[in-house]
């Protein structure tokens, strides 16, 4: 049977060359070229748009260089003070939670049998001490109307 397929076709009658002129790789690369090149825009594009939007703030948020009017550089101050409230506010949450990390950890080396009785009950003593303080100046800072 296979011997009949090829008897059938004539010597000749298939080139590479038809092939190849059917193809024409030189536009098919320039296309892959110019569509490789599109989606690269596209994704910087889509990556870099929250990045811009955030520089734009920025420069806007700063405005000209002409001084704010007394009323708002008092309300500016108070911002200020908010986030400087706010981010000891994070200092004291972050001191907290690493102070609660402590203790967990004590109580683990307690259980694995690391630490004595008496060492955990004194450095059980001594990190609620400090976790009880942080608690404290944390609610220092929480506003008076909450």
């Amino acid at each position: 049977m296979f011997q009949h397929a090829l008897a059938r076709a004539p010597l000749g009658a298939w080139r590479a060359s038809d092939a190849r002129a059917s193809c024409e790789p030189d536009e098919v690369g320039f296309a892959i070229a110019i569509l490789t090149v599109l989606l690269l825009a596209t994704v910087v594009a889509v990556v870099s748009a929250p990045l811009r939007r955030a520089r734009r703030a920025a420069t806007s948020a700063r405005g000209a260089d002409v001084p704010a009017p007394i009323s708002e550089a008092a309300e500016q101050g108070r911002e200020e003070s908010r986030g400087r409230q706010l981010d000891r506010r994070d200092e004291l949450e972050a001191a907290r939670e690493a102070k609660y990390r402590e203790i967990r950890d004590a109580e683990l080396d307690f259980r694995t049998g690391k630490l004595s009785p008496e060492d955990y009950q004194a450095i059980d003593v001594e990190l609620r001490a400090e976790a009880i303080e942080l608690l404290n100046r944390l609610e220092e800072l929480r506003p008076r109307d909450a």
